[in-house]
């Protein structure tokens, strides 16, 4: 992806109970839904753009990587999101989002520090060249509406440290996601038009407008929740980070194990390995 003029954006509170384990509900008791389990806001990880504000330019460094994460310097509290990332094509009209085309999806670590005062969600996402994960497999998406391929598809994630395995996620469906579907995508583009700045969000018409109005976004759609390993032990340089988007109908739970155990998985699996450095 890197080569594309992408903008990346990612959606809070997706998954029933995540943002609780995680200690950031408390950030969003203002921000008003629709509905109980809407998601709460959607943030930015990436904005191509040399002309952000001084207190945004963070964002226009590349965080993805395949393999690696770099370690941040000013903070020790480090979880993994694992989550399912859309690739997307993104149209406007009069410079408004008029519409997300999801063409494909890949496992996707929206790697975070647990900054319990930071004034907005993307000071917690983006620390500097790879600091988020999205693996190098792309799956191709059929359609994005139910019964599509993605539908049969779980999110695992694994820990690693000295060659001990851990499980850090619940397995989860993706179905598990509280807005899916072209819900999701109509709730996404409303908030990419229509968010303020306010509170833990960002603007992010502002924020498409400087980066000139990009035609990709790569958009995570929110992170499973922890086990009680997961929610209560943080990442440390020389650990593994294991993220997999696996078939449920071609592969058991402990089939992911092993392939997990042994850092090599199928071909049809979305993995994403990455060594915390």
């Amino acid at each position: 992806m890197q080569n594309q003029h992408f903008i990346g954006l990612g959606v809070a509170g997706n998954f029933a109970g995540h943002l609780e384990q995680a200690g950031e509900a408390a950030d969003f008791l203002q921000v008003k839904t629709a509905e109980a389990i809407q998601p709460k806001a959607i943030f930015p990880f990436y904005v191509p753009s040399k002309t952000l504000s001084e207190t945004y330019r963070f964002l226009a460094t590349y965080p993805l990587s395949a393999d690696t994460i770099t370690f941040p310097n000013d903070a020790d509290n480090l979880q993994i999101e694992p989550e399912v990332a859309l690739i997307c094509d993104i149209e406007y009209s009069d410079k408004k989002v008029i519409a997300l085309t999801p063409t494909h999806f890949a496992a996707y670590n929206d790697c975070s520090i647990r900054r319990p005062n930071a004034r907005k969600i993307c000071e917690k996402k983006n620390w500097g060249e790879n600091s988020k994960g999205l693996s190098n497999t792309f799956i191709a998406l059929d359609h994005f509406n139910q019964g599509g391929n993605l539908d049969n598809y779980n999110i695992a994630c694994f820990h690693k440290r000295n060659g001990e395995l851990n499980e850090y996620g619940v397995d989860s469906q993706t179905v598990g996601y509280s807005y899916f579907h072209q819900k999701l995508l109509d709730w996404i583009v409303d908030r990419m038009n229509s968010q303020p700045d306010e509170g833990p969000m960002n603007h992010i018409a502002e924020l498409l407008q400087q980066a000139d109005y990009p035609t990709k976004a790569v958009i995570s759609i929110g992170a499973t929740r922890y086990t009680d390993f997961g929610e209560h032990n943080f990442l440390q340089k020389g650990d593994t980070s294991i993220v997999a988007v696996y078939p449920r109908e071609r592969y058991s739970h402990q089939q992911i194990v092993e392939m997990a155990q042994n850092e090599q998985f199928a071909e049809n699996i979305s993995a994403l390995i990455q060594q915390v450095k």
